[in-house]
């Protein structure tokens, strides 16, 4: 494999990581995977190597903002700026009792 293809492979896993993680993996949601998917498709037998090179910035740079919106929401979140904390406060939680091997008790509701 050339360069290229390790490059826009490495772009690729990079940007459906980001697309799972922030977008979501829900049924109603996977057509953003697999609009992503089918660009890639569609754009691996171009040889037009800077129309390539194109698409792959095009790609880093959303994943890119993918992740940087959802890091701002989360330190917005930690501000505390007039937003409900509950939620935060749950996820916060579940790291801390897995980051010890524990997992919080789901409340029952009736």
């Amino acid at each position: 494999m050339n360069s290229e293809a390790l490059q826009a492979c490495k772009v690729y896993r990079q940007l459906l990581k980001a697309v799972r993680k922030h977008v979501g993996k829900e049924d109603y949601k996977k057509h953003f995977v697999e609009y992503v998917t089918q660009e890639f498709q569609k754009n691996c037998h171009l040889s037009d190597v800077v129309y390539i090179q194109q698409k792959i910035k095009l790609a880093r740079d959303y994943t890119l903002l993918l992740n940087s919106v959802h890091h701002h929401m989360d330190l917005l979140f930690s501000y505390n700026i007039a937003i409900d904390r509950s939620d935060e406060m749950k996820r916060t939680l579940g790291k801390s009792a897995a980051s010890v091997g524990l997992q919080l008790a789901v409340p029952y509701h009736s």
